[in-house]
């Protein structure tokens, strides 16, 4: 009789509803650019899921600026946090996948607000301080090798193959 209560109670509770398991993506985007049609190469990220607490994830962050890429030439310029639009980035290349903690989602949100927020009007530099040196540092925040070598500071799709190389455990194949 007890093993038939609790089989039966086994049961019953099985058929109760239990949360989804939390879960957020860290996706490593670039794009090759199109000089003519005014996005120049670029690299950014995009997180999806939902938190423990089941709140839900969709969004993506890059840095890039607001000025001309001839300003940016010159000199340092504004830098702004980039949001992307769905569209534009189904036509990029994914790189690759993470999944991360709450923890790690919270950091990553803190870095994006300190680079929304740092201090000085010109922020961004070409060769120092762009998209790649953004998506690098969140990389860091997860755990992935994520050197910058200078002569990849302006090619995210070549950069982003780098770090899959620097990486083989993410078991992700180099973008052509």
């Amino acid at each position: 009789m007890h093993r038939f209560l609790a089989v039966f109670l086994f049961a019953l509770v099985s058929l109760i509803p239990q949360p989804a398991l939390a879960q957020v993506t860290l996706a490593f985007h670039s794009f090759n650019g199109s000089y003519l049609g005014g996005r120049y190469p670029h690299a950014f990220i995009v997180l999806d899921g939902t938190l423990a607490n089941g709140t839900r994830v969709h969004e993506n962050y890059g840095y890039s600026t607001s000025a001309s890429a001839l300003s940016a030439l010159s000199g340092p310029v504004p830098g702004i946090i980039q949001v992307e639009k769905e569209k534009y980035i189904a036509s990029t290349n994914r790189h690759f996948a993470v999944p991360i903690s709450d923890a790690q989602y919270r950091e990553i949100a803190a870095e994006v607000n300190a680079w929304k927020d740092a201090p000085g009007q010109k922020r961004y530099l070409l060769d120092q301080r762009n998209c790649i040196h953004f998506v690098a540092r969140i990389a860091q925040i997860v755990g992935l090798k994520s050197d910058v070598p200078q002569k990849m500071v302006r090619r995210p799709k070549l950069w982003l193959n780098l770090i899959t190389r620097l990486n083989p455990h993410l078991g992700a194949k180099e973008v052509r």
